[in-house]
């Protein structure tokens, strides 16, 4: 059997972490949960991830640098972008980010597992 995707989880809110760490944890996923960008940042030094999940307002660094940062190490890693805060104009809606899906916030997990696996090449759920 192969190996699990393994995906970090930048959010500095504890229950929305830890309800998505269960959530994609049952569903099959490695997970690794960071409570800042920075913290996130380190772990992804430690240990490449196949894809992120990340809020944009964090203290310590931000989601949109920690996702500029990740990119200079891997242009191409799946980014998941969960917030209430996305401007119309952000430039994260510019091709150059993608692959990178914007969620709203709440985010249902359901919505993100579904997203992480069209992004990851999984099949859909039934």
């Amino acid at each position: 059997m192969p190996d699990p995707f393994h995906i970090l989880i930048a959010e500095d809110e504890v229950l929305a972490a830890m309800a998505l760490d269960d959530f994609l944890s049952f569903k099959g996923f490695r997970v690794t949960v960071a409570a800042n960008g920075v913290e996130a940042l380190e772990r992804y030094s430690n240990e490449p991830v196949d894809a992120l999940v990340t809020d944009l307002r964090m203290p310590r660094m931000d989601g949109q640098t920690l996702i500029r940062e990740i990119r200079d190490r891997d242009a191409r890693l799946p980014v998941v972008v969960m917030t209430g805060y996305l401007t119309q104009d952000s430039d994260l809606k510019d091709d150059r980010w993608k692959p990178l899906e914007i969620l709203s916030k709440p985010v249902n997990p359901r919505v993100i597992c579904a997203t992480l696996n069209r992004m990851l090449g999984l099949p859909p759920e039934a």
